[in-house]
């Protein structure tokens, strides 16, 4: 871990601040590509995308928003994507897409929440595993409550293979993963650390994307005033008691509020300490 942590001249870590896009229809077109990418320091491996990103990209609206996404398939297999958000018929929806061939998915946000996509093609964990999922988050029609910043962290277990090849399938299986990151890197908030004031408070979305490991949310030196988790609030806008924990399951997603009332440096970690030190740690540095 404290290799990891060296600093690295120039690093810049995935920006995990949310924006919210305007209208209330969103056309995305994505390509699905095989490629290699530095996953950790000094190891790089074939990794799966959605769009180039890894983990895929995050996506933001609001209840009753129409998406409509289509997808290139740009490999030499088929893959495939299923988005937790849609309350859709997935026999076409989410059906198989042949390499070099596109597919369009179209449905309306009807609930709030984070929820997880991910492609749905056999063996699922493999292809979850070599980051072909990730988060959307959708406000209620009427909004959240204003916070002085609004991230989100997507969890996930990161299985090292091969360049060529990326995560083994034998390693998934059993659950064996060398490493964890939130959006994609190792402890690459500890390297380029979020920033707030003294005061400030911020809001937080997790998911856990596993694909079977579980995620207990944590921030060193704090208490949390609001927990939200798939579908209800835990503890809101809390005085005179808080939680310790975001608790997720893989595909559980939720949302926590803090405000700092100190400077310093405050770790956010999973509090399964064992991933914690596999690099599912970062900083919030606040003035």
């Amino acid at each position: 871990m404290a290799e990891r942590m060296k600093p690295r001249p120039g690093f810049t870590a995935r920006d995990a601040s949310l924006q919210f896009p305007e209208g209330e229809v969103h056309d995305i077109e994505w390509t699905i590509t095989h490629e290699q990418r530095e996953v950790a320091p000094g190891h790089t491996q074939e990794v799966w995308l959605f769009d180039g990103q890894f983990p895929a990209p995050t996506l933001t609206g609001r209840v009753g928003d129409t998406f409509r996404i289509t997808l290139h398939n740009q490999t030499p297999m088929a893959h495939s994507i299923d988005f937790h958000a849609g309350e859709i018929t997935p026999d076409e929806a989410m059906g198989q897409i042949p390499a070099g061939e596109s597919h369009t998915y179209e449905f309306v946000a009807h609930r709030a929440g984070i929820w997880m996509y991910h492609c749905g093609t056999h063996p699922m964990s493999l292809h979850i595993a070599n980051g072909m999922a990730g988060a959307m988050v959708i406000h209620p029609r009427e909004g959240l409550p204003p916070v002085d910043a609004e991230y989100v962290l997507v969890g996930h277990q990161l299985f090292l293979g091969p360049s060529d090849t990326g995560a083994r399938e034998e390693d998934v299986n059993a659950g064996t993963h060398q490493l964890t990151a939130f959006n994609g890197y190792p402890n690459q908030y500890d390297l380029d650390p979020w920033h707030a004031k003294t005061g400030d408070t911020v809001r937080i979305w997790v998911l856990n994307l596993g694909p079977s490991s579980d995620l207990s949310f944590h921030v060193v030196g704090e208490i949390f005033d609001t927990v939200w988790s798939e579908g209800h609030y835990a503890i809101r806008d809390a005085k005179d008691t808080g939680a310790q924990v975001l608790p997720l399951m893989p595909a559980q997603g939720g949302f926590v509020e803090l405000t700092f009332n100190a400077p310093g440096k405050y770790a956010m970690v999973n509090h399964v300490m064992t991933d914690a030190e596999k690099g599912q740690h970062g900083i919030i540095a606040v003035d």
